[in-house]
């Protein structure tokens, strides 16, 4: 065991802690870079599958607040019928956190949906769960091999009077 040293001052609690912060934010930069990289692979794959059960649409409700969020409801319709999902497993690419490594998973075509909603909420509105949160839904149009987003944010707002006469 080694004895600390008179001498020597120990870094500040906030400098130790400071030390953390571009370490992590340079993990979550490669990790979404990483992730941008795998969506269109993934999402070819997925509308390959979605195209060959003969579905046209898909419709994925999310809803989230107070730090958590999920996929609400999951509807696929052919044409302007519904129709269930495919039990059928596919191969998508999912970046791990600290690593340079892609993993291959097998994955039903629920799964794989919801996991390409979740990537594209992060890619452009982090934190979607979080405070008050956010709901909408996005549209997997098959047919033009397109997904949309209707994003909906919440957020407390107030306005306060004080007079004095």
């Amino acid at each position: 065991m080694s004895t600390p040293n008179p001498n020597q001052t120990p870094d500040p609690p906030a400098a130790q802690g400071a030390a953390v912060i571009p370490s992590w934010f340079q993990a979550e930069q490669d990790y979404l870079r990483r992730s941008n990289t795998v969506l269109p692979g993934n999402k070819a794959v997925l509308f390959d599958a979605l195209a060959a059960a003969g579905i046209t649409s898909v419709l994925v409700e999310f809803d989230g607040y107070g730090d958590s969020g999920q996929m609400e409801n999951i509807a696929a319709k052919a044409n302007d019928a519904p129709v269930e999902l495919p039990e059928e497993r596919i191969e998508i690419f999912d970046p791990m956190w600290g690593s340079a490594e892609l993993e291959k998973q097998t994955v039903t075509i629920q799964e794989a949906i919801e996991t390409l909603a979740y990537a594209f909420l992060r890619q452009t509105h982090a934190g979607w769960e979080n405070n008050d949160g956010a709901y909408g839904d996005f549209t997997f149009d098959v047919t033009n091999r397109v997904i949309s987003l209707d994003y909906n944010e919440r957020y407390t707002s107030f306005d306060n009077y004080s007079h004095e006469f």
